[in-house]
């Protein structure tokens, strides 16, 4: 018995239902018409090359955190045409994740199903043994940067200790002000990094990764017209990216339904369903608002 799913380029990929989910995620890249190299998909994605080998040899502790195993499988799974929901719940099942467990929100689905094997011990050590291999290889370094902290701050202090007089000069109070851009828009959520920021000041369309994504956020590749690569990673929720004023810029979203656009601080709707992906958004302004008439 099989699954038959469809992607976007009409071709049907099978996956045997008995398989794991590294094999569905290798059966689904290696056979059919478009086989494609892991390598290829990495930067695509921008997902590290050994995470997805990682994934697909079932190798889940060669990923630190839960939340990162579960958000690279849907990703993989969205860009090799299979069903991610299907791919992710095999593999909370062969994690041993109880799909009982108390839910904070559907915001959170992985925060009280994590594995503290993973999260806490195997990343524990890796970080532990990384500073240890630091400290052991630059020890000389180390130890003579301890050293000279101590002697300058000794020096300081005799220095504090003598009779000369010292010359106190009254300083203006610092005002600290806020900074504010006059075209920033009234986000959905609060903005967790910002990309693009030379593009600030000036640019009329403003990008934000909604809930919508998920765990995984969703991928966003953006090109100007001669086919250069002006962004290409994974945005979470919150993150938001200025797109440049100059130019003429489309997009490929993972997502399409998790992303928020506005046009010079005005909103325009979803271009896509949640877990959709769509390619040649055009970014012009007029564009995007002759869409929003529609």
């Amino acid at each position: 018995m099989t699954d038959i799913v469809e992607n976007e380029q009409d071709i049907v990929v099978e996956a045997p239902v008995n398989l794991t989910a590294g094999e569905m995620l290798r059966n689904a890249r290696t056979t059919g018409r478009r086989k494609r190299e892991i390598s290829t998909i990495a930067k695509q994605l921008c997902i590290r090359e050994e995470f997805l080998e990682a994934l697909e040899n079932g190798n889940y502790k060669e990923i630190p955190e839960v939340v990162y195993i579960l958000g690279f499988a849907r990703n993989y799974a969205m860009e090799l045409g299979l069903n991610p929901d299907e791919v992710v719940a095999k593999i909370k099942q062969e994690m041993g994740l109880d799909s009982n467990c108390a839910k904070p929100n559907d915001d959170e689905e992985v925060s009280a199903c994590a594995m503290p094997s993973i999260k806490e011990e195997s990343w524990g050590k890796l970080m532990f043994v990384k500073a240890y291999q630091f400290v052991y290889q630059n020890w000389i370094w180390f130890f003579g940067g301890v050293l000279a902290i101590g002697l300058i701050v000794f020096g300081i202090a005799m220095l504090a200790g003598t009779d000369a007089p010292v010359e106190t000069t009254q300083q203006a109070p610092v005002v600290l002000t806020a900074e504010v851009a006059d075209n920033e828009p009234e986000y959905k959520q609060p903005v967790r990094e910002r990309f693009g920021t030379d593009n600030r000041a000036t640019a009329q369309v403003v990008l934000q990764a909604n809930k919508k994504t998920g765990e995984a956020g969703t991928w966003v590749e953006i090109k100007d017209a001669r086919g250069r690569t002006e962004l290409s990673r994974v945005l979470m929720p919150g993150d938001v990216y200025y797109v440049p004023v100059k130019g003429k810029y489309k997009a490929t979203f993972g997502n399409a339904g998790g992303i928020d656009i506005w046009v010079n601080g005005k909103l325009v709707p979803e271009i896509g369903a949640a877990h959709t992906k769509k390619s040649g958004v055009d970014l012009s302004p007029d564009a995007l608002l002759s869409e929003d008439k529609k």
